[in-house]
């Protein structure tokens, strides 16, 4: 199996570099390819606010990656369940804070956007501290 690095799956998905989209391409078509948590968050960011791409291609990438036969992630649950929550308008990050700490009874923010978005999406409360 073959981890990846984000700039290799940045240019899988934007095709933005012709030379280095052929030599990722034969990575994804070839070989067993695993994507860690960290890589995948770092993608959404780059996506985002280096490319601009909103989050609904964002998400249709993402999917159709995770989707492919010969592509494995750690914690699948996890990121599945924040994939959903950004699609329900969650920051990506922040959804992936949360799906990690669902074993938790809540996750502390000072960040009110994130406890209003949150709330209600897992056993894991969100909350401003007092």
């Amino acid at each position: 199996m073959t981890s990846v690095d984000t700039n290799l799956l940045v240019r899988f998905l934007t095709r933005d570099d012709e030379a280095q989209f052929e030599k990722a391409y034969r990575v994804f078509q070839m070989e067993e390819v695993f994507l860690a948590v960290t890589v995948i968050l770092e993608t959404e960011w780059v996506l985002r606010y280096a490319y601009d791409f909103p989050r609904e291609e964002i998400l249709v990438g993402f999917r159709k990656l995770l989707g492919l036969e010969n592509v494995y992630c750690a914690q699948p649950e996890v990121l599945r369940s924040a994939l959903l929550w950004f699609e329900k308008g969650l920051d990506f990050a922040d959804a992936l804070h949360l799906a990690n700490s669902r074993h938790c009874e809540v996750l502390k923010s000072f960040d009110k956007s994130f406890v209003k978005k949150g709330r209600g999406l897992s056993p894991c409360a969100v909350e401003i501290p007092v």
